[in-house]
C-alpha cells in the first residue's frame, strides 16, 4: 500500500466522522466493501451519501476490463474534485503502469493511499490516519450480519480469494492471487447470521467455487459442533440444510465444469439447492480453449452439460463467453453458435475480446480485426437470445415460485420478482400483475407463487395465485 502523508484534520469535536463510498465491479468486490463498511460503522463512522458531505471517500475499483479500468478511474478523478481526500482499493489499486510503477498513483497523484482487492486492514489503517476513529470499536454497533450493499432479502457468501488458474486472457490471479478457501466454519457462521437476519437467498461466490478447499488440501473444519470438509460439496450440504430450516434459497455462481460438480446436481434434483448453475465457458472449440488455457476439459462441456440435464431436468445454467478471441477461426466461431444451440444454454453473455494490459492472450498471433470481433459478438447474442427466448416460451402456464424484489402499494398494483432461474442484476425477472383478489398482497422479500402467462424479452409475466 502506498499512502500520502498529508496533515491529518479531524472532524468537529462531538460529530462523527463520515465517509463516502463507492462500489465498483463485480459481486467478488461488492464482499470486500462490505467488509470495510461494516468495519467502518463498528468503529463508530457515519456513511455520507455525497462525496461534498464527506471527510473522506473510499472507491473501491475494477481493473479487469478496459471499459471497468475507465469507470474507476474516471469515478477517482470525480471523487478528487468533488471531495479532495480519496482512498483507492480493489483491483485497480493492484494494477502496474508504465515503468512498473502504481497506475491509480500515475493518474491520479493526489490520492491518499492506494490498496488491492481484499484489504479491508490496509483500508482502516489508511482510513484511521487521514481522520481518527471517533471511539474504541463494539461488535453491538452494527448488525450481526455486518453492513451489506445488496436489499435485506439477498446478500453474496464469498467462499475464497484468488484463483490457482493462469487463463490467457485474464488479470485476476495477479491482482487477487492465488486460491485462498475461508475456513469452513468462518463461512458457515456468516451464512447462519445472514440467514437469521432475514436473507432469503445466498448467492455463493468466488472466483471458482468448484475449487473451494484444494488449497488446503480440503481439511476438515468444524461448524455448530460437528467436523465438515473445507470441500464444495460438503459446504453445499451444509448450506442446503441451513437454508431449509430458514426457507430460503442457495445460488451457486462462478462454477467451473469438474467432474465432482456432478455430485452436487442430487441436491439440485431435490430441491434442497436451486437447480442452477452460473458456468464460465468462455467458448466451446477445444483449439480455442486450449489456447485460452482453460481447465476442466473444456471440449467435454456438452457432454457434461447433457449429463446434468439427466440428473435434473430443471437445470438452468448461465454463462459467458468470449467472441473475437486471437486466433479464432470463422470455422471456431460456428462451432461455438452450434454448441449454444445444442447446449441450449439458458442466459447467456459475451464480450468481444478486449486485449487486457498484463494478459498472455495479447501475444497470441492471430489478432482478430475489432470490426469482425463486434461482428461476432452480435450474431453470438443473436443466437443466445433465441435460445433464451424458446426455453423461456416453454414457462408459460407454469405456477413458479417468486422471489419478490419490489412490490410498490403492498403488490396492489402489481410488483417485480425472480424465479429460481434468474439471479439478481444479470439474469430476467417476472413481471407481477396486479392479484385478481383485492385481498392478496405482496411483500419485498417474501415468496408468492405465480402463473406464467406471456413472455416479453428476457423476462416473463406472471399473476399471483
Amino acid at each position: 500500500m502506498t499512502q500520502d502523508t498529508s496533515l491529518v484534520v479531524p472532524p468537529p469535536a462531538g460529530t462523527s466522522p463520515k465517509i463516502g463510498f463507492v462500489s465498483l465491479g463485480c459481486p467478488k468486490a461488492l464482499t470486500d466493501s462490505e467488509l470495510i463498511l461494516t468495519q467502518l460503522s463498528a468503529e463508530g463512522y457515519q456513511t455520507a451519501k455525497t462525496f461534498q458531505g464527506a471527510d473522506l471517500v473510499i472507491v473501491n475499483t475494477c481493473g479487469f476490463i478496459d471499459d471497468a479500468v475507465k469507470e474507476s478511474l474516471d469515478t477517482i478523478g470525480e471523487a478528487l474534485a468533488e471531495n479532495g481526500k480519496v482512498i483507492v482499493t480493489g483491483c485497480l489499486g493492484a494494477k502496474t503502469g508504465e515503468g512498473g510503477g502504481n497506475l491509480v498513483r500515475q493518474i491520479h497523484p493526489k490520492v491518499l493511499a492506494v490498496t488491492g482487492p481484499h484489504a479491508t486492514h490496509e483500508v482502516m489503517d489508511a482510513v484511521h490516519q487521514h481522520v481518527p476513529k471517533p471511539h474504541d470499536p463494539f461488535v453491538d454497533l452494527v448488525p450481526p450480519a455486518g453492513v451489506k450493499l445488496t436489499p435485506k432479502h439477498y446478500a453474496y457468501l464469498k467462499i475464497s480469494e484468488g484463483c490457482n488458474h493462469r487463463c490467457s486472457f485474464c488479470i485476476i490471479p495477479s491482482m487477487r492471487g492465488d486460491l485462498v478457501s475461508r475456513p469452513v466454519g468462518d463461512v458457515l457462521g456468516e451464512a447462519q447470521r445472514l440467514f437469521e437476519s432475514g436473507v432469503k437467498e445466498l448467492l455463493v461466490i468466488s472466483q471458482d467455487t468448484s475449487a473451494y478447499g484444494v488449497d488446503v488440501k480440503y481439511r476438515t473444519g468444524f461448524w455448530d459442533g460437528r467436523p465438515v470438509r473445507t470441500r464444495m460439496l460438503d459446504l453445499v450440504q451444509a448450506l442446503a440444510e441451513m437454508a431449509e430450516k430458514h426457507g430460503a434459497w442457495v445460488r451457486l455462481h462462478y462454477v467451473y465444469p469438474y467432474p465432482h460438480v456432478d455430485d452436487v446436481l442430487p441436491l439440485m434434483a431435490g430441491g434442497r439447492v436451486l437447480p442452477y448453475l452460473d458456468v464460465p465457458f468462455q467458448h466451446a472449440h477445444p483449439d480455442v480453449l486450449r489456447r485460452m488455457k482453460r481447465p476442466a476439459s473444456g471440449e467435454k462441456n456438452l457432454e457434461r452439460i447433457l449429463r446434468w440435464r439427466e440428473i435434473c431436468p430443471e437445470i438452468v445454467i448461465r454463462s459467458t463467453f468470449i467472441a473475437g478471441f486471437p486466433g479464432e477461426t470463422e470455422a471456431e466461431f460456428e462451432y461455438l453458435l452450434d454448441f449454444m444451440r445444442e447446449a441450449e444454454i439458458d442466459r447467456a453473455g459475451c464480450f468481444a475480446y478486449s486485449p487486457v494490459e498484463g494478459a498472455s492472450a495479447n501475444e497470441l498471433p492471430g489478432a482478430v480485426p475489432d470490426e469482425v470481433r463486434a461482428e461476432r459478438q452480435a450474431r453470438f447474442m443473436a443466437v443466445a437470445e433465441a435460445v433464451s427466448t424458446a426455453k423461456l416460451q416453454r414457462r408459460v402456464g407454469a405456477t413458479m415460485q417468486v422471489l419478490v424484489d419490489s412490490a410498490p402499494a403492498l403488490g396492489r398494483k402489481g410488483g417485480v420478482g425472480r424465479t429460481y432461474a434468474d439471479a439478481p442484476e444479470i439474469d430476467g425477472s417476472v413481471r407481477l400483475l396486479p392479484p385478481e383478489k383485492a385481498s392478496r398482497t405482496l411483500k419485498v422479500g417474501e415468496f408468492t407463487r405465480a402463473r406464467i402467462v406471456a413472455t416479453e424479452g428476457h423476462d416473463l409475466i406472471g399473476m399471483p395465485v
